[in-house]
């Protein structure tokens, strides 16, 4: 066997490793699903109706920003009802057969995730309504005058939908999650501590407490990011040889960029061009982006929501503008026109 065999071979059997530990630190039952209470304590109502009436949940729209367990609740969902699930996403359902073919191919009790179904296209869309309302599926086949549309019966599903833009959804098919639509809250550090604790167990490393409560403050409130940044101070002791303290894991979020409040050099670059360009704001998102060279969604989705949820920024009619606790964090002087906009 070749040396480049092997190394593909080793490349592929880690990518499967990190793809399997990624699962395992995914809950698999209410009690390992740390936080989002009033969510849970909903959808176990939902299942329990559905399951003593034998029948499929309703249709359900998760909504929140990215890493707060939108696709982990999906999975739960299916394994409480003990159904298979079946995982697409809005952009990878280009044309109407795309979908008919998924939805044809799913078998009674079945659970359709979509993720980011904010993308999916209008017309596909339509398709879509009269599949979650009466349960067929609208085909027409030819064009013009000769055109014909015939109707196929699907399976009884349950189509669980995801998106971080929830106002991007039209109404008609908001209005379809007759099971609900939920938002997914920010969590506590307490809770992203709890978390971490699991994770720590099942990737077999010993974290201190207050390393683990270092990960929870820096951790833009997201589960997500809390066990991205435990996997990476992981490897920072391994190579290091040190044992996981709260040193530890600074040195390895410093080397990340992250400051003490969570921020990444992107955060920061944005509070400073805020500062230093504008004067600490108002601006326009589309002038912001353009300044940062980065898109108006990356802005709206990643930044934004956790520099709000810190104080740092506010959003006012006319545009972004900085806070004095954001030029206290930077350790910049505001400007005496920016003093004058506090009076």
């Amino acid at each position: 066997m070749s040396n480049k065999h092997l190394e593909e071979t080793a490349a592929k059997e880690e990518t499967e490793y990190a793809s399997f530990l990624d699962n395992k630190l995914r809950p698999s039952n209410w009690q390992d699903y740390v936080g989002q209470k009033a969510v849970k304590d909903n959808l176990k109502i939902l299942i329990q109706a559905a399951t003593e009436r034998g029948v499929p949940p309703e249709h359900v729209l998760f909504y929140g920003p990215p890493g707060l367990g939108k696709t982990t609740l999906a999975h739960l969902v299916a394994n409480e009802t003990g159904r298979a699930i079946k995982i697409t996403s809005g952009p990878a359902i280009e044309k109407v057969g795309d979908l008919a073919s998924i939805l044809t191919n799913l078998s009674a009790g079945d659970i359709l995730f979509i993720d980011e179904i904010h993308r999916l296209n209008k017309t596909i869309e339509e398709v879509l309504y009269p599949a979650m309302e009466s349960g067929v599926l609208d085909i027409i086949i030819g064009k013009g005058p000769s055109a014909r549309t015939i109707q196929l019966e699907l399976p009884p599903f349950t189509l669980l939908a995801a998106t971080t833009r929830v106002a991007m959804i039209s109404s008609p098919l908001r209005s379809r999650f007759s099971g609900g639509v939920f938002r997914l809250e920010f969590y506590s550090e307490e809770e992203i501590a709890e978390i971490l604790r699991r994770s720590a167990k099942i990737i077999g490393v010993s974290i201190e407490n207050d390393a683990e409560k270092e990960i929870a403050k820096r951790s833009r409130f997201t589960p997500r990011t809390a066990n991205y940044f435990l996997k990476r101070a992981r490897d920072f002791a391994q190579v290091k040889g040190k044992p996981l303290n709260l040193e530890t894991v600074g040195l390895a979020l410093k080397l990340l960029g992250i400051d003490e409040l969570g921020l990444s050099p992107s955060d920061r670059r944005f509070l400073e061009v805020i500062a230093d360009k504008f004067s600490g704001g108002p601006v326009g998102l589309s002038t912001l982006a353009a300044a940062l060279s980065e898109e108006e969604a990356t802005i709206e989705e990643f930044n934004e929501p956790y520099l709000l949820q810190l104080g740092l920024i506010e959003r006012t009619s006319r545009g972004r503008t900085l806070t004095s606790h954001a030029y206290e964090h930077l350790g910049k002087t505001p400007p005496a026109s920016f003093q004058k906009k506090l009076l």
